[in-house]
């Protein structure tokens, strides 16, 4: 979910559940809610909504989302927005909080089965019934290890290569479709006095885990990849290492001071064209002027070995419920309402950002960008969400330390392999 406004052409702010593909960071956002309900809401019946949407437009879609399910009369609820990187820290706070709120936005996936397995979510699958229109992919995604309904999606993006279209044209380039013809690129660029490729660690060391999905999806495969963020494969297995060979061809083309600042600062670096492209899911628009919409564009991770089927990264935001609400039946019908066209499309409408509705009846944004990242994800033969939304919040760490390590020691892969491993067993084993 993010924050898109196609009456004002907004590129913008909307560093929410959408807005962190990988993880929620922002030390922009400031937390503004408690992270419980209140003795009088729980009193009233009240259904406390936990949201980490805390950019202003995000924000304020989801409070006219809230006012619009009130005035429909099957139950009422009020809105608690949390900073995001707070939010992801807190979670599991909440959930096992002695008075924890009601319904919460967050991950589909591993995610949502992780906290599912612990026995803190909800069962929906009665709201999934009527989810008729849903196509099984997303009721897949929704299902947790026991088959029962743990999710229900709103939202969901893209990853890929994003560029200034004024730039490439100055510079007499274009996007490529092959890892040849971006190795090509990237010489061509640098020939010129730019960075070729922009990545913002800083704080935000996620990021570069979308290098490493995508090396694997693209070499290895999409079941592989799940296989081994399941902890079914090993880290230090030759294939992954093969990502890592693949990966150390176009190091010298990273931008030497990406490690330093984090990814809202490596969009500005892309805007200014000191960089030439950036892999990012689309919350970057944070760190994006809005005079800078029209000029944006993006190609896709390319293809390295075309006999792979084709996989891209697509993240999926929605809501899970606290298996203790003292209101059930008001959750059901909050998240009724948000799986609903209606909500989905006010959603967009009301907010800012690229994002594309869950239901696949609600309309996206009337933008050329929006058309391409939907045609793009259509057009893909397997979907993969993120590192940590494939594998745990809990093993996000592990690679947060394994790629910055292999980022500085590229010659080191082999030692930085076995870390990965003997970190993965112990979360696999906690």
């Amino acid at each position: 979910m993010s924050d898109f406004d196609p009456s004002r052409r907004q590129f913008l702010g909307h560093l929410g559940l959408a807005g962190v593909g990988a993880l929620g960071a922002s030390s922009l956002l400031s937390a503004c809610a408690s992270s419980a309900s209140s003795p009088a809401d729980k009193a009233s019946g009240a259904i406390t909504v936990q949201s980490n949407l805390s950019s202003p437009q995000a924000k304020g879609a989801m409070e006219k989302l809230i006012e619009s399910f009130n005035k429909q009369g099957k139950g009422r609820a009020t809105l608690n927005t949390i900073a995001a990187e707070t939010y992801r820290t807190q979670l599991p706070t909440y959930l096992t909080s002695a008075n924890p709120p009601d319904l919460y936005t967050w991950y589909a996936g591993s995610v949502a089965n992780d906290y599912a397995s612990k026995g803190l979510l909800l069962d929906v699958s009665d709201v999934w019934r009527q989810l008729t229109d849903y196509p099984a992919s997303l009721r897949t995604l929704s299902t947790d290890a026991t088959g029962k309904q743990v999710f229900v999606p709103m939202t969901n993006y893209w990853w890929g290569f994003f560029y200034r279209k004024s730039n490439f044209a100055k510079w007499g380039v274009q996007e490529p479709k092959t890892w040849a013809e971006f190795v090509a690129l990237c010489q061509t660029l640098q020939g010129k006095g730019i960075s070729p490729i922009g990545i913002g660690l800083g704080d935000t060391p996620w990021v570069a885990s979308a290098w490493f999905d995508y090396l694997n999806i693209r070499i290895n495969g999409a079941p592989f990849h799940r296989e081994l963020l399941a902890g079914k494969q090993r880290f230090d297995d030759p294939k992954v290492k093969a990502v890592f060979a693949r990966w150390r061809e176009v190091l010298p083309y990273f931008d030497p001071k990406g490690k330093a600042y984090p990814f809202q600062e490596a969009t500005t670096a892309l805007l200014a064209g000191k960089t030439g492209m950036f892999l990012i899911g689309t919350f970057f628009a944070d760190a994006t002027s809005t005079d800078a919409f029209d000029d944006l564009d993006f190609f896709r991770f390319p293809i390295i070995d075309p006999a792979v089927p084709v996989a891209e990264e697509a993240p999926t935001d929605g809501f899970f419920a606290s298996t203790r609400t003292a209101n059930p039946t008001g959750v059901k019908a909050m998240l009724t309402y948000l799986a609903s066209v209606e909500a989905q499309e006010a959603y967009i409408a009301n907010s800012s950002g690229i994002v594309l509705p869950a239901h696949p009846k609600a309309k996206a944004a009337d933008v050329p960008l929006v058309a391409k990242g939907k045609a793009m994800l259509d057009s893909a033969q397997e979907l993969t969400q993120f590192f940590n939304r494939d594998s745990s919040d809990a093993l996000q760490p592990t690679a947060d330390t394994a790629l910055t390590k292999f980022l500085d020691k590229p010659d080191q892969i082999d030692a930085i392999l076995r870390e990965w491993q003997a970190g993965a067993e112990k979360v696999f084993k906690s």
